[in-house]
């Protein structure tokens, strides 16, 4: 797809600066740019590459235009405006309504006309899929689950009984929601599998990254907020409850009944015990941990190590252990 930096400019209400003719097919680095593609420039310390990139334009903010060879479109926020111009110059493949012939689909499931089924799929009784949804190859959808508009499960997905997503939600292979929560009780020495009769609700916006398991509720439900992010690999324990544009990376584990607020930022690998809760806007350095029913709050404030504090504390406490050292 070629679109014109004019038009470009037109559709995100950005600044031109340059020839309103030019043409780009497609995004790139600034090391790796050919012609006919664009890049963007957000760090400064990548100013250098701008110099000598062969680009056919680039996106940057208005400081560092004058520095550019080749034509530039200005935003104060260069990441996000290339991001939706990426968008535009790749689109997601098209759907392909219609259910795929070995598909195996309950007689008693609704699925929107112009959703696709893939290759495969399992559907459940009583699934409702929305329109315009993709259900990819090999996946499952157990009894009861819903799917709003718009949403994708590209490859492998499986959805656990009477899941629920809402609309544009995006989940990639391998992941699986509402498989049992890793609840027992005690019986002497034993133990006693608690029954897991609770679900899964996923708000609108959500991406979930691959192999990424979130467990359904033991009695009530572990919900995942509008706008939430996440990674590959995080598992999210029964009951809990994520907020609204959460951002949560790798191999985070967050165990039963936590909770984390609104705009919350978790690093990679980062450990949540029970009952613990990270408050609306912190920000979990890697490998973090939070004790069981311990609470983080403030906005903005940087928490790190383990147990987690706030990061001009941990490092002073690190700087004390190195000097006892000597």
């Amino acid at each position: 797809m070629s679109v014109a930096l004019g038009e470009l400019a037109v559709r995100f209400g950005c600044e031109l600066r340059g020839d309103p003719d030019v043409r780009v097919e497609s995004v790139a680095s600034l090391g790796s740019a050919q012609p006919g593609t664009l890049s963007f420039l957000a760090n400064p310390k990548l100013a250098p590459q701008l110099e000598q990139t062969r680009a056919s334009a680039v996106v940057l903010d208005a400081r560092s235009a004058e520095r550019s060879p080749v034509p530039v479109l200005i935003s104060s926020n260069p990441h996000a405006l290339f991001a939706r111009i990426a968008l535009v110059l790749h689109p997601e493949a098209p759907l392909h309504p219609g259910i795929h012939p070995t598909a195996v689909v309950d007689p008693r499931a609704d699925i929107d006309p112009t959703a696709e089924i893939g290759a495969h799929a399992v559907i459940g009784a009583g699934v409702r899929i929305g329109p315009r949804s993709l259900v990819g190859p090999a996946s499952l959808l157990g009894v009861g689950v819903r799917l709003g508009a718009d949403c994708r499960l590209v490859a492998r997905v499986t959805l656990g009984e009477r899941v629920q997503l809402g609309d544009r939600v995006l989940i990639h292979p391998g992941a699986v929601l509402g498989a049992d929560g890793f609840g027992y009780a005690r019986e002497g020495v034993s133990w006693l599998k608690v029954p897991q009769i609770g679900t899964v609700r996923v708000g609108d916006d959500v991406e979930i990254g691959a192999n990424t398991t979130i467990d359904r509720g033991a009695l009530d439900e572990t919900r995942i907020g509008r706008g939430t992010k996440l990674d590959n690999l995080i598992h999210i324990g029964h009951n809990c409850s994520i907020g609204r544009d959460v951002v949560i990376a790798a191999q985070t584990g967050i165990s039963g009944s936590s909770a984390v607020g609104d705009g919350a930022i978790l690093g990679g690998q980062v450990g949540m015990g029970d009952h613990a809760m990270v408050g609306p806007g912190v920000i979990l350095g890697g490998q973090a941990g939070i004790l069981p029913k311990k609470k983080l709050l403030g906005p903005g404030i940087v928490f790190w190590g383990t147990p987690a504090k706030p990061v001009r504390q941990y490092l002073k406490e690190l700087a004390m252990l190195a000097r006892l050292k000597r």
